[in-house]
């Protein structure tokens, strides 16, 4: 294959990508910050409830794969021929070497160390030394493979608070499952009656087949899936959802139970937790990359709201 790299001003970039993939034979697109590690670096990211991020840097680098480099050539020039394409400038051109690309896309998720004996270990790993707990994960369509701070810091909690699971996780709540690697690292810590719930069809799936995987017992499907009070509630999500869903949330959590929230930015925790404060103080118990986990535990004396 050939690589043809473009420096496109921001407007351009949707239209360039379109017109490369849909029409100008290109195999794919990656868009990169063309400033990337420079003082004109500039991150994109957004949230839910927040106001859309640019869909592009002022500046971005298009890596372009073509099956040949007479495609890419005439792609280039085709490109560099339209009126509307003023601005676009290749930079360069390369020939892409023969890989397994299989295996390098393998090595780029390694095991994950949780704690000093659990460990996420991806299909085509051997656990390492010493890990007695083990998820066995793959990266799929759904969101947690154990590398994402928040989806670690709730594997943490998980594994610090399991001391007395059997008296109190005899059931256990996982709301936005995702992989469902937090459900099934509630059973590998001595939860029992866990249920996994998604409004994503594809994580609802996700989740069943990594249960079947792991060899863990648990109920998945759509949120309607829960019912009732759990000793234990978590929810992985972001921030804005996290406050939308506090009534409901709380209404599943037992007397005495654990509420563990994750996908918050540090500068959101106190907005979190005054949306709870009607049922439980919250509180920052772990701190990683920028994201906080916030724990909080419903008083015993409670009545369900």
């Amino acid at each position: 294959m050939v690589e043809l790299q473009l420096l496109v001003p921001q407007p351009l970039v949707e239209p360039v990508s379109d017109a490369l993939i849909g029409e100008l034979g290109a195999l794919s697109v990656s868009v990169e910050d063309a400033d990337a590690d420079t003082d004109a670096e500039r991150p994109l990211f957004g949230e839910p409830g927040q106001p859309a991020p640019a869909p592009a840097w002022q500046r971005s680098g298009l890596r372009v794969l073509f099956a040949r480099e007479d495609d890419a050539t005439d792609a280039a020039a085709l490109l560099l021929a339209q009126d509307w394409a003023a601005g676009v400038h290749v930079t360069g051109l390369a020939v892409v070497p023969d890989q397994d690309w299989v295996r390098l896309t393998q090595t780029q998720f390694p095991p994950v160390q949780v704690t000093g004996d659990f460990w996420i270990v991806p299909s085509w790993h051997e656990p390492p030394p010493g890990a007695r707990t083990v998820i066995r994960l793959d990266p799929g369509q759904a969101f947690g493979t154990g590398t994402h701070p928040t989806t670690l810091m709730c594997l943490r909690w998980i594994a610090a608070h399991a001391g007395d699971a059997a008296r109190r996780w005899s059931r256990v709540l996982d709301y936005g499952c995702g992989s469902g690697i937090l459900a099934i690292g509630a059973t590998r810590h001595g939860g029992a009656g866990v249920d996994a719930v998604d409004i994503d069809p594809a994580a609802v799936e996700a989740t069943r087949a990594n249960a079947l995987a792991n060899g863990v017992a648990l109920r998945c499907g759509g949120p309607e899936l829960a019912q009732g009070t759990y000793p234990l509630v978590l929810a992985n999500i972001l921030a804005a959802p996290l406050k939308l869903l506090a009534p409901l949330l709380c209404s599943h959590l037992a007397p005495g139970g654990d509420l563990v929230l994750a996908g918050i930015l540090h500068r959101q925790a106190d907005e979190i937790a005054a949306a709870y404060a009607p049922w439980l103080d919250l509180a920052v118990t772990d701190e990683l990359e920028g994201w906080v986990l916030m724990s909080g535990r419903r008083s015993g004396a409670d009545a369900m709201a």
